[in-house]
C-alpha cells in the first residue's frame, strides 16, 4: 500500500477482479480509503459503531434499507448511518470507494462467506 503520493483509483481497481473484497489504498488518520468491485447481492448487515461512506466510481449501486432503498450512479455518494441495517446490491458490476474507520469488518456482525480479510494495495 502506498502511504504517500498520488493514488489513481482506476489503476488500483485494475489490479483485482474479485467482488466484495475491499482493498485499502490510503489511510487518513484512523480511516481507511478502500476500493471494491461489487456484483450481485451482499448480506444484510449493520455497523453499530460507525457510519459507512459509499462513492460510486463506475456503474450503479442500490443500497437497500429497512424503509426503502437508495439508487446511486457514477459520481453519487451516500452515507449509511451507524446502526442502520442495509444491503448493497449491484445488478451489473460497480466500482466503489469506501471510507470507514480502520479495522471495520465489511459484513459487520453478520459474518458469513462474504466477510473479507483486510487487504491493502
Amino acid at each position: 500500500m502506498t502511504t504517500q503520493g498520488v493514488i489513481n483509483l482506476a489503476q488500483k481497481l485494475s489490479l483485482f477482479t474479485d467482488h466484495w473484497g475491499p482493498r485499502t489504498v490510503l489511510r487518513l488518520n484512523d480511516y481507511e480509503i478502500k476500493v471494491v468491485k461489487l456484483l450481485g447481492e451482499f448480506v444484510w448487515h449493520t455497523h453499530d459503531d460507525t457510519d459507512e461512506f459509499f462513492l460510486v466510481l463506475k456503474g450503479r449501486l442500490r443500497i437497500e434499507l429497512a424503509d426503502g432503498s437508495v439508487d446511486l450512479a457514477a459520481g453519487d455518494a451516500f452515507v449509511v448511518p451507524r446502526g442502520v441495517e442495509h444491503r448493497p446490491v449491484a445488478l451489473c458490476e460497480a466500482e466503489v470507494m469506501l471510507i470507514e474507520p480502520r479495522g471495520v469488518v465489511n459484513t459487520g456482525a453478520a459474518g458469513g462467506p462474504l466477510t473479507a480479510p483486510h487487504r491493502a494495495l
